[in-house]
């Protein structure tokens, strides 16, 4: 599959290449929300809301002879509505505690504002996961409301039966395939606003002065095409523990469920990209893969091994040279998709 390459222009870039000093700490923090570093980020084409048309059906052609017609024909499409949401902190540092150093008051303030940077990048890789609008309209609709149901072909069991479960995500980036959407006019990742000298009350009703920052990131999911991607659910995470269930077989079965593994080497001028594909899971479930693949089962040797590869200056483990993230957002109290 497609992996990271440095012609994508993410998240990352976006923070970085501005001045407000936000885009390093943002940096660090996408460790918590790998799903981000790897997002395809685009605007919506409503205001808040994205709309996508979906192919339900392909045109019909036909063999021609001369002296004979073309059957006219088109294809079919529905049209699908994405929203977004968006996370707020408010931080509030005593503006006696900035006056005692003076020269570092805007370092002492991010620091202060790191919390609320990791309760946002966690809050929102959450969200990417197991957010559904039908429980809160407050948040986007996420990956798992999508795929939560067998009937889907591209939903693999792992069998489990009960309700210590967690998933293995293969996700394609891309403008036709899964993006994260981000309202008109406003930019991507987390923003951050100097609010200036508050008046504040203390516990007992007395003020006192604060400089405070608003801290927000708006944010949304789009899954143009199902197709690319995968989930294999109902992992039951103490038998992965014991050891009793091979990973290797299952993630063989969803990568041949992804329409994108026989096209992601032929990109060329004029083509729909085929997105880069990503493998998400927990670390529970990658030290399980990382063991499959060091001959630890006694006369067993023929599970794909992760590989160390270099992208964007980064070692990442790939399989089957697509990259896998480890992200604790995905639960190992997953319930039962049926």
């Amino acid at each position: 599959m497609a992996i990271l390459g440095s012609s994508y222009w993410n998240l990352i870039d976006v923070l970085k290449s501005s001045s407000d000093g936000i885009g390093d700490v943002v940096e660090a923090l996408t460790q918590l929300t790998p799903f981000m570093k790897d997002a395809n980020v685009v605007n919506c084409n409503s205001g808040t809301e994205h709309r996508s048309s979906i192919r339900t059906g392909l045109p019909s052609v036909s063999w021609g002879a001369l002296y004979q017609g073309i059957a006219q024909s088109k294809g079919n499409y529905t049209e699908v509505k994405d929203t977004t949401g968006f996370v707020e902190g408010l931080s509030s540092v005593d503006e006696r505690l900035l006056n005692l150093k003076p020269a570092e008051s805007a370092k002492l303030r991010l620091v202060e504002g790191q919390g609320f940077l990791e309760a946002i990048a966690q809050t929102v890789e959450s969200a990417i996961w197991y957010s559904d609008v039908k429980v809160n309209g407050k948040q986007f609709h996420g990956m798992g409301p999508r795929f939560n149901s067998q009937q889907n072909p591209n939903v693999i069991s792992a069998g489990a039966t009960g309700s210590n479960n967690t998933s293995i995500w293969f996700v394609t980036h891309g403008d036709a395939q899964t993006s994260v959407i981000v309202p008109d006019n406003i930019p991507g990742g987390i923003q951050r606003e100097d609010m200036g000298r508050q008046r504040v009350l203390d516990a007992n009703g007395n003020p006192f002065y604060v400089k405070e920052e608003k801290f927000t990131q708006h944010v949304g999911l789009c899954v143009k095409d199902w197709r690319y991607n995968a989930r294999i659910c109902n992992i039951d995470v103490p038998t992965v523990i014991a050891g009793s269930i091979a990973l290797n077989p299952l993630m063989r079965h969803a990568y041949y469920k992804l329409q994108g593994r026989r096209a992601y080497r032929l990109e060329a001028e004029g083509q729909i990209s085929p997105g880069r594909t990503v493998i998400y899971m927990n670390r529970t479930l990658l030290e399980a893969l990382d063991a499959e693949g060091s001959n630890s089962r006694s006369g067993v040797d023929n599970f794909v091994r992760l590989t160390p590869m270099e992208i964007q200056g980064e070692e990442v483990l790939t399989w089957r040279g697509i990259p896998v993230r480890e992200t604790d957002a995905l639960l190992s109290t997953e319930t039962l998709v049926s």
